[in-house]
C-alpha cells in the first residue's frame, strides 16, 4: 500500500516509529506536510497539490495534527477523504476531540464518566460557578493541550481572580471539580481500532498536579480495570475516533475522562508498555483498506 503521514516534522518520534512500522510490513511510505500542501476543489475532481504535484495514487493517510493548526489539517484530512482515501483519523471526530466543551458534551451524551464540569459565557458571577463545583478547582483554557492553559486554584478566592482573568482576556474557560484521590496521578489508554493496545499510568513531578510527560512526568506500565477498558473504549467510540488516547482519573466514583486525544503521542505509551503501538495502527489500516 501507498500511506502518507501527515506531520509538519518527519524527526519526532511518533512519525518516525509509524514511517519504521510502514516500511517493517511491506508498505510504500511518505511524509507530508500537511501545512504546505494546497487543495484544489473542483466538482468530481479534488485534489492535494505537494511540493507542486498532485498526490495521487495514496492507499491511506495518518493524521498527525497538532492542535495549532488544526483548521488547515482538517481541511487537508477532509479533501482526502473526498478523493476516496483512507484515513485513521476522519476529518469530522478531529473536529470535535479538539473541541474540549463539545467533546465533553458528546461523552456525557453517551454516559462517559466526567469530572463536573462548568462552562459560562465570561460570566459576571464567578462566585456561583465556582460554588457548582466546589474548591480546590481546575481551570482550563478551551484551547490548551499538553498540559498548557490548566490552574489549580487552592480556594474561592484564588479561582475567582483567575477566572476573572481570563475573562478580561476574552479567553474561554472550563471550571472543573478537583478529584482530590488522584493525587496527581492520571491514566493513559490507548485505543485502536475498538480495542486497548496500551496503558501507562502518568505521575506528575513532585508538587505539580499535572502528570504529563510535556510538563516532566513519568510514565509506567499499568493493567487496566474492566471498568476502565470499558471507559476508554467507549469514549474513543462516542467520537468517532479510531485511534485515541483516552486519559483518565481514577476516583471514588469510577474512571472519570478528562481528555479525548486524536493525536496521541506515541514514545511515552511504548516506552512504559513495550508494546509496538505503532505497528498496532498499521495494521489497522490492512485491516480496512
Amino acid at each position: 500500500m501507498n500511506i502518507a503521514i501527515l506531520s509538519r516534522d518527519p524527526k519526532l518520534y511518533s512519525t518516525r516509529r509509524l514511517v519504521e512500522a510502514a516500511q517493517l510490513r511491506g508498505h510504500d511510505v511518505r511524509v507530508v506536510n500537511h501545512v504546505k500542501c494546497d487543495i484544489v476543489i473542483e466538482k468530481k475532481h479534488p485534489q492535494v497539490i505537494y511540493d507542486g504535484e498532485p498526490i495521487t495514487e495514496l492507499d491511506a493517510v495518518i493524521p498527525r495534527i497538532g492542535a495549532s493548526v488544526t483548521f488547515y489539517g482538517t481541511a487537508v484530512v477532509r479533501q482526502f477523504e473526498m478523493m476516496k482515501v483512507f484515513t485513521t483519523t476522519e476529518s469530522q471526530a478531529l473536529v470535535r476531540s479538539r473541541d474540549k466543551l463539545r467533546s465533553m458534551q458528546i461523552l456525557a451524551r453517551a454516559g462517559v464518566g466526567l469530572p463536573k464540569t462548568v462552562f459560562t459565557n465570561y460570566s459576571k458571577d464567578v462566585a456561583s460557578v465556582i460554588d457548582r463545583v466546589g474548591t480546590p478547582c481546575i481551570i482550563k483554557l478551551l484551547e490548551g493541550t499538553q498540559g498548557l492553559g490548566v490552574v489549580l486554584a487552592e480556594s474561592k478566592k484564588a479561582a475567582i481572580a483567575v477566572v476573572e482573568a481570563f475573562n478580561s482576556l476574552k479567553a474561554r474557560v472550563i471550571v472543573q471539580e478537583f478529584i482530590k484521590e488522584s493525587r496527581g496521578v492520571d491514566i493513559r489508554a490507548f485505543v485502536v481500532d475498538g480495542r486497548i493496545v496500551g496503558a501507562m499510568r502518568r505521575t506528575g513531578k513532585e508538587g505539580e498536579f499535572r502528570s504529563n510527560l510535556h510538563r516532566g512526568g513519568t510514565a509506567e506500565l499499568v493493567d487496566l480495570s474492566r471498568d476502565e477498558e470499558v471507559v476508554a473504549i467507549k469514549a474513543a467510540k462516542a467520537l468517532g475516533l479510531h485511534v485515541a488516547g483516552v486519559d483518565m482519573l481514577q476516583s471514588d466514583r469510577g474512571p472519570l475522562v478528562i481528555e479525548v486525544n486524536s493525536s496521541p503521542g506515541l514514545e511515552g505509551i511504548e516506552g512504559a508498555t513495550g508494546h509496538d503501538i505503532a505497528g498496532e495502527i498499521i495494521k489497522y489500516i490492512e485491516r480496512h483498506v
